[in-house]
């Protein structure tokens, strides 16, 4: 009996000790790391309905348009797909600065395009009732002089009205920040144009002003908004606030800005919007180049957290004038990384985020008999080209390939339709091949088995656009084809970052096998 009262009683020790291990740890602090959306994913719009919140980034020259993801908690992001499956009519690229809002059961999406009749970018307006079914384009809302981008909504005491980006194009005037009421449904201007703001030259704006999230908080309306040049190896973005007593001014630029700049892990920060949890606090998800991987991975979905000075009603970034590598988590959710993919086509268990470049038609394929069948539609320079947003600078990209004959199946980086890098298998050879300003060279040939029934391609990245290419069968490992890795550094243009994925050229409608691909970052 005594020796079964000593071991209840221990029992209930390391019960209790458990229970205490566990109430404290409860109450410590959970952090997050940035990017919370990886790779790709620049000027972000974000909305909460109800207690789930939705975001929609820039694909620019990338199909399909809008990508969107949704998230419980701010820093655990899912794919749930594309805002167009097909693009919208009237348009031909720049695919630039999409807006949610949400009214009622509805959801509106105000987005930035190239009109295919000018090749002027102005602005577009869809709704739909389900964002996993995608959008019902509504056409062509706002045209402005030369140019009208990034929209951003704001119900103002139960009116709507939209901001927009003007005279970006207009030589010998100033940029500004214009505003206009909409109709009662949102699908139409309704009233007429007012200025927010102005950009300056001789300050840290540099004459830009553009990607505004206008918010009200208290007595003001506080607008978020970017300056500077936003993209590419000379980009120099930061963000700065003004404020208002009402939307139609007069705005006050806060005299301390800009609130936040670039540092060396986070480089060029901008163009986002602002969300408010249920708790009051307020988050700022905008996009961010990383520091090593810079434009090779593109502008990141950052989050950075905005605390309040409530004597001079300002606020400031809760972590300084730059963007957090780590910070708090908002509703103390921990954060899960799932970059990696493998798809097995025999067993597919998700679909792939595909991606395609919007200047050529949308490729051909389909998942059959255990195999991915992406069909030839290219011309005998560009070929087609089925990809992958890269999530890491570093990563090992791999693709298993049923030879095929007269078509050259290759597995590429992709920077646009007349800069490419790859290695493909055609006629019993392996090609490691380039597109460069629209000229193909062949930089490498060597002979694979006779009877090889299948390849496994590979493109390992190193950073820093430097790049190895392999191959490898089932009776043999991995064979490099690069003496020293390749300097891919002119395929990124300006605003985009490269992808990845599947390359054919040859034979008009001949299809590519590819059993299997994998995405692995470092």
């Amino acid at each position: 009996m005594k020796k079964q009262l000593l071991t209840i009683i221990f029992t209930l020790a390391m019960v209790w000790q458990a229970l205490a291990q566990s109430t404290h740890l409860s109450g410590q602090k959970v952090d997050y790391t940035n990017p919370v959306i990886e790779g790709d994913f620049a000027d972000p719009s974000i909305i909460r309905v109800g207690n789930t919140y939705f975001a929609v980034g820039t694909s620019s020259e990338w199909g399909p348009a809008f990508p969107i993801y949704t998230s419980k908690d701010l820093v655990n992001w899912t794919y749930i797909g594309p805002a167009f499956n097909q693009l919208p009519q009237w348009t031909m690229g720049s695919y630039w600065a999409p807006e949610l809002f949400y009214e009622k059961g509805t959801y509106f999406l105000y987005y930035t395009a190239r009109r295919k009749t000018d090749q002027r970018s102005f602005i577009g307006v869809a709704t739909t009732h389900d964002l996993t079914k995608g959008f019902t384009d509504h056409g062509l809302l706002l045209e402005w002089t030369a140019e009208a981008i990034d929209p951003f909504i704001i119900d103002d005491a139960g009116k709507r009205f939209i901001t927009w980006k003007a005279y970006g194009l207009d030589r010998g005037r100033s940029i500004e920040i214009l505003g206009a009421e909409l109709s009662a449904n949102g699908l139409k201007v309704s009233g007429p144009a007012f200025s927010l703001i102005k950009a300056e030259a001789g300050n840290w704006e540099k004459g830009g002003a553009e990607g505004q999230a206008i918010f009200k908080r208290g007595n003001y309306y506080y607008m978020l908004y970017s300056g500077n040049a936003c993209c590419g190896l000379q980009c120099n973005y930061q963000v700065g606030i003004a404020r208002a007593q009402t939307l139609q001014g007069p705005w006050e630029k806060y005299a301390n800005n800009p609130l936040l700049v670039s540092d060396s892990t986070w480089k060029c920060p901008g163009h986002g919007t602002v969300v408010v949890t249920p708790d009051q606090r307020y988050f700022y998800l905008h996009h961010a180049y990383n520091g090593i991987d810079f434009t090779l991975t593109g502008r990141q979905g950052v989050l950075s957290e905005l605390i309040w000075d409530e004597q001079s009603q300002w606020p400031a970034f809760r972590y300084g004038r730059s963007t957090p590598t780590q910070a708090e988590s908002p509703l103390q959710a921990k954060q899960v990384r799932q970059s990696n993919l493998t798809i097995d086509f025999s067993h597919p268990s998700k679909k792939a985020p595909w991606v395609w470049d919007v200047s050529l038609p949308k490729p051909v394929y389909r998942v059959q008999q255990g195999q991915l069948q992406l069909v030839n539609q290219g011309s005998s320079q560009t070929g087609t080209f089925l990809g992958l947003v890269i999530k890491k600078g570093a990563f090992t990209l791999s693709a298993n390939i049923i030879p095929q004959i007269d078509l050259l199946q290759s597995l590429c980086i992709y920077g646009d339709a007349q800069n490419q890098l790859g290695i493909g298998i055609r006629s019993g050879f392996l090609e490691l091949w380039q597109l460069k300003a629209g000229t193909r060279s062949v930089l490498k040939t060597q002979s694979i088995p006779a009877g090889t029934s299948s390849v496994t391609l590979q493109i390992r990245s190193r950073g820093q656009h430097l790049y190895e290419f392999g191959w490898g069968t089932k009776t043999g490992g991995l064979n490099l084809i690069t003496d020293a890795p390749l300097n891919g550094s002119f395929l990124p243009r300006w605003d985009r970052a490269p992808r990845v994925g599947i390359g054919l050229l040859g034979k008009n409608n001949a299809s590519s096998l590819v059993r299997t691909i994998t995405a692995h970052y470092d």
